[in-house]
């Protein structure tokens, strides 16, 4: 029986990179401890079952020492506690996923002689912030005569994605690591990223936010594409981040979802702030902590009076999201991207682009699944 010759540390390491205990592998793996302390050696099948459960690469049991794993992009999360520790495997997974999507894209694009988009580091950071918003707004269609014709909120959110995807943006907003839908993101420790391209511009949301908060990182991240600049983000509707970089991504998000001047117009003083928040909400189609966090802008509430009604607003929205209104509005398209998705299925349906490389990239195992999405995109 052949057995492979990993240093304990290495099978230590991957146990703990993944979160795991002793006690939650042992049941799978019954000589777990024994290869830790380096008294039994895995066989090579054992090694190869251990290597998926923890999501290892097979390869780095080889190696003298455990690598050292730094996020592949700048990093602008404001956490201190989340930043100091080791970035998870599914975050990893997922931003290295999305960056051989962006990849793949950008060839293709490339290929059929598509132009660089303009809007892609037309803004510099520091430029002024509402002409910056205003320019996303006519980019993106999201002007506030657009809105009027739109059901509410949380349908301005998808009308939002799909004038992205329109505009050349790769956006995709999904709750798990592309292709395993049972290794669940945590929203605690990343909400969403930025990788900007002039081909192949591309925005992820974490969708174990609630909606609420994937309007906010959607605008966020489209900031982060403007200035031409790729990050990683935590950034929520509450705080303003302390980094000129991120406080300017912050300022433009709010501005381009409720321009101040135009709530300053709209907001009316002698009614309930219960009632305005709602009736706001419904008229700029945006949700009411993005309300709360520009009525506190324009100094129309303390800040003790915007984290009271913050707080309650957001215990509101977490339990909509726990009835079922979180995530559930996705299909594969919008956790993909529509534009990519269909630009991968045409590739490879015309044979520039193997099956074996199309399902790697959408994260699919059969060909049924395949099928259903080109049914679903048209092609």
């Amino acid at each position: 029986m052949l057995r492979v010759p990993v240093r304990p540390a290495l099978v230590s390491w991957a146990r703990d990179r993944a979160g795991y205990s002793l006690d939650e592998l042992s049941g799978r793996f019954p000589n777990l401890q024994a290869w830790e302390r380096g008294d039994i050696l895995p066989t090579l099948k054992q090694l190869e079952a251990f290597a998926k459960a923890t999501y290892v690469p097979f390869g780095y049991f080889f190696f003298s020492e455990a690598p050292v794993e730094t996020v592949p992009i700048p990093d602008f999360r404001t956490c201190a506690s989340i930043c100091s520790r080791r970035p998870s495997p599914n975050l990893l997974d997922t931003l290295y996923r999305c960056q051989a999507r962006q990849d793949w894209y950008q060839g293709f694009a490339r290929s059929i002689d598509e132009p660089e988009l303009e809007f892609v580091g037309s803004s510099r950071i520091g430029d002024d912030v509402i002409e910056t918003a205003a320019r996303m707004r006519h980019a993106l269609g999201f002007d506030l005569c657009e809105r009027r014709r739109w059901v509410g909120w949380t349908h301005a959110l998808r009308r939002l994605m799909e004038k992205a995807e329109e505009l050349g943006i790769l956006a995709m907003v999904s709750g798990s690591v592309p292709s395993n839908n049972r290794r669940r993101l945590d929203v605690q420790e990343f909400r969403g990223f930025a990788l900007a391209d002039p081909w192949a511009p591309l925005v992820f949301v974490n969708a174990a936010d609630t909606r609420a908060a994937q309007m906010f990182m959607l605008a966020y991240e489209f900031a982060h594409i403007w200035s031409g600049t790729s990050a990683l983000s935590d950034a929520d509707v509450t705080c303003v981040p302390y980094r000129p970089a991120e406080r300017w991504c912050h300022c433009v998000a709010t501005e381009f979802l409720l321009p101040i001047e135009a709530l300053r117009d709209a907001f009316g003083q002698g009614a309930s702030l219960e009632s305005e928040l709602e009736r706001l909400a419904r008229r700029f189609k945006v949700s009411t902590l993005v309300v709360l966090r520009r009525l506190r802008d324009a100094n129309q509430l303390s800040q003790e009076q915007f984290r009271s009604a913050y707080n309650s607003e957001l215990s509101s929205l977490h339990a909509m999201s726990k009835r079922g209104s979180g995530a559930s509005y996705l299909s594969l398209a919008d956790r993909v991207s529509k534009r990519f998705a269909r630009g991968l299925i045409e590739s490879t349906l015309e044979g520039r682009t193997t099956f074996t490389e199309a399902f790697r990239l959408l994260g699919l195992k059969k060909m049924t699944s395949f099928e259903a999405l080109r049914r679903d995109l048209d092609v």
